[in-house]
């Protein structure tokens, strides 16, 4: 049986100060089985991402670890950035890898919510596959408002009661965790300065206002360019490829065109052989006929057959 392996990527309101980021970073891997992947920070966004991963106790610990520093050094009466949040720690999703399932990280994020909430003395809002109520599952819906509006609301909207913690903010704020499929964060810079082109094009490729499936986004001006953030969170689905071309298309259309795009965190293998496969007009193409992959396999089935 492959052994347990769940991921974390909890997004945090600071992408600016390098020793609160490194000091947020440092908590997660003191945590003895949790391998630290991934770190992307955006000073504009004033976000950072961090992707870990090991065993579901462990990552739940340095979740735990990551949320507590987070309350520590971040102030959100003093944060200011182009990306929506609520908190402190904003986003703690876990994700399923191997030797688990959805069933078990939903778990997992209940029994952190509840911690967080009675030992912390933060907001915790479920959301996804963690979600009590159907109205918090998407996590735009939690984080409508952001801090300043549920500063406003909390304690006196019961709608907006947290699922654990206190009817009240500090100055940490509120924090989301959930479970969900892999998701992939992914940005597209034009080359023009003019935020509405990019607000438009996410208007017009996002699931919500009737755009393509499973497309969620946004449009900011990051680095003095407009840009459309998105998470598109099943790329099986809506491939990577075919939301860039909409994205080229669109921008063609208001005179503009891509600069360059950019992943924030990892991405799955199979998303990227996808685009490789839909932009070469590769026919027939499998997985296997990737190097890597292919003596991962052999491998992994040579050593199976040494264990039996």
């Amino acid at each position: 049986m492959p052994q347990k392996i769940v991921e974390c990527v909890p997004n945090f309101s600071e992408g600016r100060r390098l020793e609160i980021i490194e000091a947020i970073e440092q908590s997660i891997s003191a945590v003895p089985g949790v391998l630290v992947l991934d770190r992307h920070s955006d000073e504009d966004h004033n976000r950072t991402v961090i992707t870990f991963a090991g065993k579901p106790d462990s990552v739940s610990e340095a979740a735990f670890r990551a949320i507590e520093k987070a309350a520590q050094t971040i102030d959100l009466e003093k944060h200011e950035g182009e990306h929506p949040r609520l908190g402190a720690a904003d986003v703690v999703p876990f994700v399923p890898v191997s030797g688990t399932n959805m069933e078990e990280c939903v778990t997992l994020a209940r029994t952190l919510g509840k911690r967080v909430g009675d030992t912390l003395g933060i907001p915790v809002y479920l959301y996804e596959r963690a979600a009590l109520r159907p109205q918090r599952v998407n996590l735009e819906d939690v984080r409508r408002g952001e801090y300043e509006g549920l500063k406003e609301t909390l304690g006196k909207d019961p709608e907006r009661d947290p699922d654990f913690g206190p009817r009240k903010l500090g100055p940490a704020g509120a924090t989301i965790i959930g479970a969900r499929p892999f998701l992939i964060a992914y940005n597209v810079y034009l080359e023009s300065r003019d935020v509405s082109i990019a607000k438009k094009i996410a208007r017009t490729i996002r699931q919500s206002s009737g755009g393509l499936p499973n497309v969620k986004a946004i449009g900011l001006l990051v680095e003095g360019r407009a840009q459309v953030s998105m998470n598109l969170t099943n790329f099986s689905v809506t491939p990577v490829a075919r939301v860039q071309e909409m994205i080229r298309r669109e921008a063609e259309g208001y005179g503009t065109s891509i600069h360059h795009a950019e992943l924030v965190g990892l991405i799955p293998q199979a998303a990227i052989a996808d685009a490789v496969q839909w932009y070469l007009q590769l026919d027939p193409f499998t997985p296997e006929q990737i190097l890597e992959t292919c003596l991962f396999h052999a491998l992994t089935n040579e050593e199976e057959a040494e264990g039996k």
